[in-house]
């Protein structure tokens, strides 16, 4: 994570026990999902394969091995079947970015895999809270009670331990206790993973079953899975049943406070790294990864399309944004590689993905049932994420992959230029992986797009074309919008004619490349949506010319290059001065002269586009009002029949 995947490759060269074949894995995967490289990503499966086979033997010759390590959260060997997991989970996004339909499949059955086993960590993990969580009603249980059996360092009080429970709270009586064994019950025959969990090696004590969480219980055990034919309103049992229907109810429930929200049905292990619970580092490697990667797993399954979710609950995925984010959280403050991972998962999701939603939670402060205060982590936690950031350059100080972060982060607040900044100092320090020199230079050339500096923008994706294969249609199409925008800025500036032309071929030379680059990626046997774009834009605008006899350049509708914005949502990123910019941009095509004869043979579709792309840019600057009427005029009011696309 510090840029240094040689000398980690080093390090591991000589080990063979499972967690260096891990190590060895994830090198490769690094490198493999940083460039997306055909030859890395096989090399990354074969190393991944070989992880997941040794992972394995290695948890067999556990469950034999009566000297086994022993922890006091989780069963015996799951050091060797987190091992196994992981590399299940890596092999498994491999799969997918090697666009096959058949390595996908694949995929997906190792995602299967990987899931219930991470579940069964994590399920451990709750069974351990909730266990130790009833025994602290009365008193605070000893230190060693947490401990694994070969982990005692010393008998000092866990720190932010279980113990919060008032001493003086009442034992509860047998029958209630019954009552919230057959909850327990009803509750775990819903729990699909639940079955599959493996059982500890070792003996539960036999007083266990004495000590629950009664509170938490207790309001559960009032609801019924059915309609029981009753209703409490304010403390008073009603008899529906009995109830005159032309009663209204509605009165005495006026005053009812608002419903509680949901406490979730997981005892999280959310203690700090330097917690007694975590003397033994075997324990901290478990629970670290286990947050890690189930974590990124239900972030990832909860952004899938609705369709794909559907059928993937139907096999036994199921997403949860939430509970994700708090897992990756929890893994980020260790100072290991899940730790360090953790972070960069968290401020690529921010920066990546939330970084170019428009509608987005306030951030907010909930109350758990325990009455605790508990962050938002959907939104944006700009503090949080400062504070992560800073903590992780300071453990990675030559890593120029938390540099990107913060030039992201510095884009998210609208401080594109300090963004530029950072990503041009890159350039002096190289880093030695080239997938993320790669990464730097297409943020880069996002930015240059951003704040309109065309020059830098086209030689920036044309650099991309060299660097990485990802999407050379992209980079094609964007550098020649690019170019668009400068010969149209020189025709209105009276610039030399020789630049103007000059402008023009670049245009015409890079815009006929993307889709001469198209179609080469595809996602599951389908080409890619953008490609498709790409390709009818140009064949459009090719016809147009031929149409109205015109050069190429001069059949180009409304600003390429802003559509672009809006496809990556610069806007959001921009500040006042560069959404002028845009706006100025989009008056060439109905407010220019030297644009008015092509404007009057418009059709309906790219005027449409042009209204579009005005009202996002009036509604960034707070022209709400505008924003609006542009919309209603330019959009809503022409007919459907009108509209055809492209």
């Amino acid at each position: 994570m510090n840029d240094d995947l040689q000398a980690a490759e080093d390090g591991l060269a000589d080990g063979t026990s499972p967690f260096h074949q891990l190590g060895k894995g994830m090198v490769a995967f690094l490198r493999a999902t940083l460039g997306f490289e055909p030859e890395i990503m096989r090399e990354a499966s074969d190393r991944l394969a070989d992880a997941e086979t040794t992972a394995s033997a290695a948890h067999r010759k556990a469950q034999r091995d009566s000297h086994a390590y022993r922890s006091a959260i989780y069963p015996v060997g799951s050091e060797y079947t987190l091992c196994q997991a992981e590399a299940q989970l890596m092999s498994a996004i491999v799969g997918v970015l090697n666009e096959s339909l058949t390595e996908s499949i694949r995929g997906f059955y190792k995602l299967r895999k990987a899931f219930v086993t991470l579940d069964a960590i994590l399920a451990a993990e709750d069974k351990f809270m909730g266990g130790h969580a009833g025994k602290t009603i009365s008193t605070r249980p000893s230190v060693d009670s947490f401990r694994s059996t070969r982990s005692a360092r010393s008998t000092k009080a866990v720190p932010g331990g279980f113990g919060d429970e008032p001493a003086t709270a009442k034992k509860q009586e047998k029958p209630l206790l019954d009552t919230v064994r057959q909850n327990e019950a009803r509750a775990a025959t819903k729990t699909t993973n639940a079955a599959k969990a493996p059982k500890p090696a070792e003996d539960d004590d036999e007083d266990d079953d004495e000590f629950y969480d009664v509170d938490e219980f207790y309001e559960q055990s009032t609801t019924t899975d059915t309609y029981a034919g009753h209703l409490e309103i304010n403390g008073i049992m009603k008899d529906l049943a009995k109830t005159p229907p032309d009663q209204d109810t509605r009165s005495e429930t006026r005053d009812l406070p608002p419903p509680k929200a949901p406490s979730s049905n997981h005892q999280v292990l959310d203690h700090d790294p330097d917690s007694d619970i975590f003397a033994n580092p075997i324990d901290v490697f478990i629970h670290t990864g286990a947050n890690l990667y189930f974590g990124l797993l239900l972030v990832m399954l909860s952004m899938i399309p609705p369709a794909f979710n559907k059928l993937l609950f139907i096999i036994g995925f199921h997403g949860d944004r939430d509970r994700g984010l708090r897992l990756l959280w929890q893994a980020s403050k260790f100072h290991n590689i899940n730790g360090a991972m953790a972070g960069l998962c968290l401020l690529g999701y921010y920066h990546a993905v939330v970084g170019f939603a428009d509608i987005l939670p306030e951030p907010s402060i909930t109350r758990t049932s325990d009455n605790e205060t508990q962050q938002d982590v959907q939104g944006y936690p700009q503090e949080r994420c400062e504070a992560l950031l800073k903590d992780m350059r300071t453990r990675h100080p030559k890593s120029h992959l938390w540099l990107l972060e913060e030039a992201r982060m510095q884009a998210m607040n609208r401080r594109l230029s300090t963004s530029l900044s950072i990503l041009e100092s890159t350039s002096k320090t190289k880093s030695p992986l080239k997938q993320v020199e790669a990464l730097n230079m297409f943020e880069k050339s996002l930015n240059a797009m951003y704040i309109h500096n065309y020059t830098l923008c086209s030689e920036s994706f044309i650099k991309c074309v060299k660097l990485n294969n990802w999407s050379h249609a992209l980079y094609y199409y964007i550098a020649g919008a690019a170019q668009v925008e400068l010969y149209r800025h020189s025709r209105v500036s009276g610039a030399s004619e020789k630049d103007v032309k000059k402008h023009a071929e670049k245009a015409n030379e890079y815009l006929h490349l993307a889709p001469k680059n198209a179609g080469k990626k595809k996602f599951m046997a389908r080409q890619l949506p953008f490609d498709v774009f790409v390709t009818r834009k140009v064949q459009k605008w090719d016809a147009r010319a031929k149409e109205w006899d015109v050069p190429f350049i001069e059949a180009v509708g409304v600003s390429s290059l802003e559509e672009m914005i809006f496809f990556w949502n610069g806007y959001r990123r921009m500040d006042g001065s560069h959404l002028q910019s845009s706006l100025q941009n989009l008056e060439w095509s109905d407010a220019s002269p030297a644009n008015r004869a092509m404007w009057e043979k418009e059709d309906a579709d790219e005027k449409a586009v042009l209204a579009v792309l005005r009202a996002t840019t009036l509604r960034n600057l707070a022209r709400y009002d505008d924003a609006a009427a542009v919309l209603q005029e330019g959009v809503l009011a022409v007919p459907n029949g009108e509209l055809k696309g492209g």
